[in-house]
């Protein structure tokens, strides 16, 4: 037996730690004995797979391709070994599902009590982040996406769509007026996003036709649930997936404001996981679980 198995692990481990030292500390290995593994897999494989600096390291091109098929590959053997016999048992194994912070406070929580009550060998790993992740890289099942798709390694299940609408608090409101058209939103505080793809401008419908609006205020989150937070603390006016608002609007905690000049445009909500053509069960479990128990506000 050689020892092209603990190669692997010590290359995919290094790949995700982005350093020797780190991997080495990961694996309870040394620097150098991380280093000589990875060199034999390499001239194993004939190709180089990573690129060392005085600091860090960085994937070639062919590492990159071998990290993601060795990643999709130990899923699968993962799978295997937990699902012997799974037709008869039913689902089981720890499911790691990825989701946005405001995606998964407000429609998945709720539910997963459920899920793990109707399935009692699985385990849920829940990982909440408005970063976005690398699904092979993180190793989750299935991430939940909102918005445009970019991953075409990934299968996607659309799971609704969600309009978008502008919103403030009762308190906010009472203290410096409610907008009656876009323009006066130059008199008000626009909470704003600190993501590297937010826009600084909010599409309206005025004269039949969508005007994109600049916006301005003193604020930026880097969530939507830090900002939604924010605007029900009075802090400004906000815009919003309704998914994420709608039992504040229920509530009281919100209001809708500009309602009569919303494009009605929104977001597609989807579930990403493997393109592999067999799903284990635990994943095709909760894939189903969400058409049944998710309901999301238009």
């Amino acid at each position: 037996m050689d020892n092209r198995f603990g190669d692997i692990e010590t290359f995919l481990a290094a790949a995700r730690e982005g350093s020797f030292a780190a991997a080495a500390k990961t694996l309870r290995l040394t620097p150098s004995a991380v280093s000589r593994s990875i060199g034999r897999l390499e001239q194993r494989l004939g190709v180089t797979l990573l690129r060392r600096t005085t600091r860090s390291l960085a994937l070639t091109l062919e590492g990159a391709s071998y990290r993601d098929r060795m990643m999709a590959l130990m899923t699968e053997m993962a799978d295997v070994e937990a699902g012997l016999g799974q037709q008869e048992q039913g689902p089981r194994g720890l499911l790691r599902v990825n989701a946005s912070v405001s995606f998964g406070t407000e429609c998945l929580l709720p539910i997963l009590p459920d899920f793990l009550g109707r399935h009692p060998a699985v385990a849920v790993d829940l990982a909440l982040s408005d970063a976005v992740v690398d699904l092979v890289e993180e190793r989750a099942d299935i991430a939940i996406r909102i918005g445009p798709l970019r991953d075409t390694r990934l299968r996607a299940k659309k799971l609704g769509h969600s309009r978008m609408l502008l919103v403030a608090s009762p308190a906010y409101l009472a203290a410096r007026g409610t907008p009656r058209t876009p323009e006066e939103l130059d008199g008000h505080d626009c909470l704003q996003f600190s993501f590297r793809r937010s826009v600084d401008s909010w599409p309206f419908r005025i004269g039949g036709r969508v005007v994109q609006r600049p916006v301005q205020g003193r604020f930026f989150g880097n969530s939507g649930e830090v900002v939604r937070q924010m605007a029900i603390a009075g802090g400004g006016i906000a815009r919003h997936g309704r998914f994420h608002v709608a039992r504040d609007v229920r509530e009281g905690r919100l209001v809708e404001v500009l309602g009569d000049f919303s494009t009605g445009d929104g977001e597609d909500i989807h579930a990403l996981y493997s393109a592999q053509d067999r799903l284990a069960a635990r994943v095709r479990a909760f894939l189903d679980f969400l058409d049944e128990a998710l309901e999301l506000p238009g």
